[in-house]
């Protein structure tokens, strides 16, 4: 009796181990994917298809600078399989919220931590005591995005082989894809008059951007830590302004408009449009992939400046 006792309990706890490892299999069928952000997020769903499960953790619309993680963040961090993030000190700088909450989740960079950005030459910051922090801003250049793309691609096969073609294929028809939305806007940007290239914005986020499009970039502030120019910012680019014959101003869907209202009184010149910067537009309006975030912002910017 004892004998058959035990071979029932043993019995027993195989089914249990059996029953857990196929529900675990099961739960990993798909690559657990967090993105810091929806730009990147973004990304991942274009090469991964619905081969992953991603959490994005920065909502649309807020601010990847600074940031405080939400409960489901931290629960999918610490499940994650792979965290992807821009790197450049956008979100290990400052509070570095990233940082803190991926080494509390027990992740090490360069094994599930990966910054998109790796290999991207950095541009830095032109404040005064602020010439070594890097700018983070590199996918406003659709170059450095097809980079951001292949990072991803890549980590993606080395994590979930067995998905490798659909990953290539996917990669290469939207790395084709963005080439020729690059190409065609470094044609348009050729035709604007020398003196009317002049990119006024908010925060100082479009270096990469301005040098990919042969375009200066004038701002008020350099980062998005405040909310409205100082006395100086505010001489400083409406100087800029004045020494060329620039049409129009543009103000970021992140930041509040009040500082840039204040620039157009000035100079009598209007606000031409939004353009984005750290976020993807609410989905269902324009700008809310990747793409179509750099196809609004290149097809403004040339018709505002052409003007």
């Amino acid at each position: 009796m004892i004998g058959l006792a035990a071979l029932a309990l043993l019995a027993g706890v195989f089914y249990f181990v059996n029953e857990s490892q196929a529900g675990k299999t099961s739960r990993s069928d798909k690559l657990q994917v967090v993105a810091t952000n929806s730009i990147i997020g973004n990304m991942v769903e274009e090469v991964a298809g619905n081969k992953v499960k991603l959490h994005t953790i920065v909502p649309r619309g807020t601010d990847p600078h600074e940031y405080e993680p939400r409960p489901q963040d931290v629960k999918a961090t610490q499940e994650a399989d792979v965290l992807f993030h821009n790197g450049l000190n956008l979100e290990t700088g400052g509070s570095g919220w990233f940082k803190k909450m991926y080494q509390n989740a027990g992740k090490k960079a360069n094994k599930q931590v990966f910054a998109v950005s790796d290999g991207v030459a950095a541009k830095h910051l032109t404040d005064a005591g602020k010439e070594n922090e890097m700018d983070p801003h590199a996918w406003l250049d659709i170059q450095n995005g097809i980079k951001y793309v292949q990072n991803i691609e890549k980590v993606l096969i080395e994590k979930n082989p067995k998905n490798k073609n659909t990953y290539e294929k996917n990669a290469a028809a939207y790395i084709e894809k963005l080439t020729k939305l690059d190409e065609n806007a470094k044609t348009k940007f050729n035709n604007i008059p020398a003196d009317k290239k002049l990119l006024v914005t908010s925060e100082g986020a479009f270096k990469y951007f301005s040098a990919a499009y042969g375009i200066t970039p004038a701002f008020i502030w350099e980062i998005n830590t405040e909310s409205q120019g100082t006395p100086e910012q505010m001489k400083t680019v409406l100087e800029k302004i004045r020494a060329t014959k620039v049409p129009v101003l543009f103000v970021e869907s992140s930041v509040s408009p009040k500082s840039m209202d204040k620039v157009s009184k000035e100079t009598g010149l209007p606000i031409y449009a939004k353009i984005y910067t750290d976020s993807l537009a609410k989905e269902g309006k324009p700008g809310d992939t990747y793409y179509g975030m750099m196809k609004w912002n290149l097809d403004k910017i040339s018709e505002g400046l052409s003007k």
